[in-house]
Parts: C-alpha cells; structure tokens; sequence
C-alpha cells in the first residue's frame, strides 16, 4: 500500500462566522504529483493555510495528519521541521535580508556553489545580493520562491498558484523545474487556471469547490471539463470522475 503523506479527515473552517471548509476529505500519497483546482473563494487558500497552521485558520473540526502523525495544533515551525513546505501564491518583500542569504536560511550548510548552480536554474544569479523581493517582478519574485524551495527541499511541498500572474515564459521555467523537483519529493499544486500542467507533469487531479472537494480523478481529463463546462458546471455533474 502507498505510504499517506498527507491525510486530511472531515475538515471544518470557519472565518469571521463564515463557514469556508465543509468537512474536506483529501489525501496525498507518497510521489504523488496532485493538482488541486478550484475558482477563487472556493477555500484553496484556506485549506493551505490550515495546513501550515496559521493563526486565525484553526480547524473548528476535523484533523490533519502529516506521514500519519496529528499536526492539526502544531504550531508551524514544527510543521515545517516534519518537512512541510510551501512557495506562496504573493511572496512577500523582505528588506534587509539578501536572497543568498535566504537560501542559507533555507539550508543550514549550503555551499556558495550549491548556491549558484540552484539558482541557475531559475535565472536567479544576478538576484543572489538583492533584498528578498524587494523591485522584483512578479515572474521575478515566483522564480525567487521556487528557487528557496529547491534549496529547502522539504519532502512535501505546496506550490500555491504559481502560474497566476507570470508571463508563459517564466510559467515555462517555473513548470519544468517544479516537474524536475517533484521526480523525487511529494507535492500539491493549487491552481485556478491549469497552465502549469502544459509544463509539469500531474498523476492526480481534484476539483474544490464550495469548501469540499466535489471530483477526483485524472488531472489533464478534469481539466479539459473544467475548461468545457466551468466550475459550476462540474459541481452539478451527474457522472464525477473518481480515482
């Protein structure tokens, strides 16, 4: 049986009163490439944020288990030294703080020529001794996110839309090395669009909408569906793809 990485049972959020999550069911095996899909406010970004475990994004029910341990009230440096990771949809600007410096942060004992050739794969040489983020574009700033990743390398990661607001050519160099990374690790792409997918490959596809998780199956089928009929019309399909 395929190891569970990442297990999450009856998941139950509320925000403000508003209930987001709907006891959401999901799992994620071990070499998993999963594709999370969903339209803007259906819960994507909630769900990430619970498993990481920011305040304010506490479970009112349900549980979260990572490689079959509880994590549901761990605080997120803990979550993160199991081995959960994640490039943001909107990393932040972080003066003070050079991006060469970040990846040491990433890795404790990285050489200066790990250094380089990780960040030649991402174009990020000549931004090694500029502030985080600071004037970087949004291309820029995505390929800074996915290059401290590469460094980190947690053995679970979540890639949190990282085809939203680059140009195909940075979406391009994003996909295949979020391809390359994933030949040996475990992870999650959220998305709303599916552009990655024409750069990366995907073994599981599963659609959120309304705050659970209303289809599974194979992602580049789910997707054409999506792209046929919408969201909507996914969720009032009489025949869901399953897995």
């Amino acid at each position: 049986m395929t190891k569970e990485i990442l297990k999450i049972e009856n998941l139950q959020l509320e925000i403000g009163g508003k209930e987001i999550l709907k006891g959401l069911n999901l799992t994620v095996r071990k070499g998993e490439r999963t594709v999370l899909f969903g339209p803007n406010g259906a819960g994507k970004s909630s769900l990430l944020y619970s498993i990481l475990g920011f305040p304010g994004y506490r479970p009112k029910a349900g549980r979260i288990l990572f490689r079959g341990k509880e994590i549901t009230d761990l605080p997120v440096n803990e979550r993160v030294k199991l081995g959960v990771g994640v490039a943001f949809q909107s990393p932040p600007a972080i003066h003070g703080i050079k991006l060469r410096e970040m990846l040491q942060i990433c890795r404790e004992g990285i050489s200066a020529a790990q250094i380089k050739r990780t960040s030649k794969l991402m174009n990020m040489v000549e931004f090694l001794d500029r502030d985080v983020n600071l004037g970087f574009s949004g291309g820029e700033a995505k390929r800074a996110e996915i290059l401290q990743i590469l460094a980190q390398k947690p053995g679970f990661v979540m890639f949190d839309e990282p085809d939203s607001g680059v140009d195909l050519e940075n979406v391009e160099l994003i996909g295949k090395q979020i391809d390359a990374f994933l030949a040996s690790h475990t992870g999650m792409v959220i998305t709303h669009q599916g552009y990655i997918l024409e750069f990366m490959r995907a073994t599981r596809g599963c659609i959120l909408y309304d705050g659970r998780i209303i289809c599974t199956g194979d992602p580049k089928r789910i997707l054409r569906a999506i792209r046929k009929k919408g969201y909507a019309g996914c969720a009032i399909c009489k025949h869901p793809m399953k897995r």
